[in-house]
């Protein structure tokens, strides 16, 4: 499967989640007549090519309340993450969201499911 194939399959995947809202994280340059450059996606350079948001219940301790937390997953065909979208995900971790490069929608419910 091609990329964009993963990626549709994966969105069919996580679609139907009730806890899981993905979204494609279009990303790239614009360049304008005027000479002004307009950069546009979530997290460039190398952001995730599928973010979102995933709701969490929080403890009792905590009051009980829903939370969000960000989604952030690559997703490769073949290949390696670069050096920026491994720091991307590497940031997303550390402020407490979820993140991973994924290959197939299940490596995606994985993720997703490793986060609870």
């Amino acid at each position: 499967m091609t990329e964009a194939q993963i990626q549709a399959a994966i969105m069919l995947a996580v679609g139907g989640r009730e806890d899981t809202r993905v979204f494609r994280n279009n990303a790239g340059v614009a360049h304008y007549p005027d000479g002004s450059v307009v950069r546009y996606g979530v997290g460039n350079p190398g952001g995730s090519d599928l973010i979102g948001i995933q709701a969490v219940t929080i403890t009792p301790a905590m009051v009980g309340q829903v939370i969000g937390r960000f989604v952030a997953l690559e997703v490769k065909a073949n290949g390696r993450a670069t050096q920026e979208q491994r720091a991307f995900i590497a940031m997303v971790l550390r402020f407490g969201g979820v993140a991973g490069v994924v290959r197939s929608p299940e490596e995606a419910v994985a993720v997703l499911e490793a986060s609870r």
